[in-house]
């Protein structure tokens, strides 16, 4: 294994982490059914879905859900690279290991099959239920939809982000630390309006990230998108890994539109890990014929729409009850 030196300063590692949020979340295992074309994965059961128009539940019972203990799978065949840096302070020189690999949640069925994931934590739950209500006024609505995203961004950077492990010196001691790698690309596209709600927060949970804005609108009458925004570079940085956040997954027409950008320039489907507050399986079904490995994290499933394109029960129209407008 190649090992080389680079300067890099702990002050800046530090100053990029300290303010970040600590948010407690508790993780979920890998109880996973599958279905036609995609799984969506819980703790306390699955979803299985025989057609974009239905949801049914699967029972704990079924052979295909027997927890399985939490393990790391590298994007790449190939071993994870490490390197060594060189940080430089005023009381002594350290060494940390730079692991640079990406993880993602454990197999079930095939690593081509995109995977759904329902969060089983009650502050999801809780926030949900607040966006849900009729009667949440403007100013609350945008912020459960902000305290939602937080925790789902959360749950999805498990096992998925870049870390820097090595030993520095404690007021009392040497400590072995872990941080988050500043120097790897990590992107957040919130897709306009809704979505800027909905990634509020993120930067609390990833404070070196990088945010581009796509603007997509949904014609009332086709349900067709139209891109009225785009901010995105020409070409994503090798290796970046990239939040979509996207509140509803109705139809799947923007999102699909927003991804085929992304992917354009130069991203794959398991770099991406898509954010949305409601889903519905129409949406879903769409985005595994198109973006086989993708994740999705959501806070809930609706079972169908109506004639207009809307979630059903959902939570009615998300940039309109953010904004007020």
């Amino acid at each position: 294994m190649s090992e080389r030196q680079t300067p890099f300063s702990l002050s800046c590692c530090l100053s990029l982490f300290v303010s970040s949020s600590s948010s407690s979340s508790s993780g979920f295992g890998s109880m996973a059914s599958s279905c036609s074309s995609f799984t969506v994965s819980s703790r306390f059961g699955s979803y299985s879905s025989s057609s974009p128009a239905s949801l049914r539940t699967t029972s704990p019972s079924c052979p295909l859900l027997k927890p399985s203990p939490p393990s790391r799978l590298p994007l790449s065949s190939s071993p994870p690279s490490s390197s060594k840096i060189l940080l430089s302070s005023s009381r002594r020189r350290m060494y940390l290991a730079v692991n640079s690999h990406m993880a993602t949640e454990p197999k079930s069925v095939s690593e081509d099959r995109m995977l759904v994931f329902v969060p089983p934590h009650p502050l999801i739950k809780h926030w949900v239920s607040v966006l849900r209500n009729e009667q949440t006024p403007c100013p609350i609505f945008k912020n459960a939809m902000a305290e939602l995203g937080r925790l789902l961004i959360y749950e999805a950077a498990r096992d998925w982000l870049p870390t820097i492990t090595g030993e520095i010196q404690s007021p009392l001691g040497v400590a072995s630390v872990e941080f988050i790698d500043p120097r790897e690309p990590i992107m957040v596209v919130p897709i306009l309006r809704a979505g800027l709600a909905l990634a509020e927060h993120a930067s609390s949970i990833l404070p070196a990230m990088k945010t581009y804005h796509l603007g997509i609108s949904r014609d009332e009458e086709t349900l067709q998108p139209t891109v009225y925004l785009n901010k995105l570079p020409d070409k994503f940085p090798e290796n970046s890994r990239v939040f979509v956040v996207d509140p509803m997954l109705a139809t799947g027409g923007t999102v699909v539109t927003a991804l085929n950008l992304i992917k354009d320039r130069g991203v794959g489907s398991k770099q991406i890990k898509l954010i949305s507050a409601v889903a519905c399986p129409p949406a879903l079904q769409k985005l595994s014929e198109n973006f086989p490995g993708l994740h999705v994290y959501t806070g809930t499933i609706d079972p169908t729409l109506n004639d207009k394109g809307f979630i059903i029960p959902g939570l009615g129209d998300a940039g309109d009850r953010s904004f007020g407008t």
